[in-house]
């Protein structure tokens, strides 16, 4: 069995058309070339693909059933070109993109959709670890980019830019003896924190630990289920609780020694001695300018 591109293209517009006639015009070739491809293709693969009994030709099942294999061939053919071509312009095939769950899933949404349009052949892989392990997976050069709470040190072979800050919100269950009572200093410590974990033991991940007992999680979003269960009280960015907050869920305690949320600070890093690629470069750019019109 031998088919072409040129006789899957044949086809599939004629069936777009609805006319050997209007497939050529399309194609721009002769109608004679059109026909000639489409009755090939039916000779190359053993069935008939149309019924030309009729004014305009219908599909036979046969044809039905291989219109969507043609189209998924062309549209693979075409993403190859356009993989080539990126390639050709110096585009990364691949990319790596490292973000610590504190930046806001709306502002992460809105890039990645531009990425894509931007970028569509290029492969993306979105990792979510937690605070220093988004540099280190940088300095491994297992990143390209990363997105993080600022660390007091930084790794020296990092560069980075300041995105801004995201609120944190301590939070409790509506259940919970902090939501009976302004809270100072000694109540948050007399009960059980749960803070985020990161795989590295580090000086960054007990930065906010106030309570001598402490649950670790590797997830801001489960944190929040457990908070939920009244099994402890969390600093959790406000993004993530503003449903539950909204919803009653959860509550932000009367705090006696500050009316407001805790700020922290976020920074976009890479590697200074690995060169960004076109797609990595555009999308640097593209999160700092985001970041700029949220100020």
């Amino acid at each position: 069995m031998s088919f072409s591109l040129d006789q899957l293209q044949a086809f599939v517009a004629t069936v777009d058309t609805g006319s050997f006639s209007a497939a050529a015009r399309r194609l721009g070739k002769a109608q004679s070339v059109i026909s000639t491809a489409v009755s090939n293709l039916e000779v190359d693969l053993g069935n008939s693909l149309f019924v030309r009994s009729g004014r305009y030709p219908s599909l036979t099942p046969a044809g039905e059933r291989l219109l969507t294999e043609a189209r998924v061939i062309l549209e693979r053919c075409e993403h190859f070109r356009g993989i080539a071509k990126s390639l050709g312009e110096g585009v990364e095939s691949r990319l790596v993109l490292a973000v610590d769950e504190l930046y806001p899933q709306e502002m992460l949404g809105v890039l990645m959709e531009e990425f894509s349009l931007r970028f569509p052949s290029v492969e993306l892989e979105l990792l979510f670890p937690l605070m220093e392990d988004v540099s280190r997976l940088v300095v491994e050069e297992r990143a390209d980019l990363g997105i993080m709470w600022r660390q007091e040190i930084l790794p020296s072979v990092l560069n980075f830019h300041a995105l801004g800050w995201v609120a944190l919100k301590i939070v409790c269950a509506p259940e919970h003896e902090l939501a009976r009572q302004q809270v100072g200093w000694e109540e948050l410590k007399r009960y059980r924190q749960l803070m985020v974990a990161t795989r590295n033991d580090s000086e960054e991940k007990t930065r906010l630990r106030m309570a001598a007992d402490v649950w670790w999680v590797e997830s801001q979003w489960v944190i929040v289920e457990l908070v939920q269960r009244n099994l402890g009280w969390a600093f959790v960015p406000e993004h993530v609780v503003a449903s539950a907050l909204e919803n009653g869920y959860l509550v932000s305690p009367d705090l006696e020694f500050d009316d407001h949320d805790w700020p922290v600070a976020l920074e976009l890093i890479w590697h200074k001695q690995r060169p960004l690629g076109k797609a990595a470069a555009w999308l640097k750019t593209a999160a700092i300018t985001a970041a700029n019109r949220t100020k």
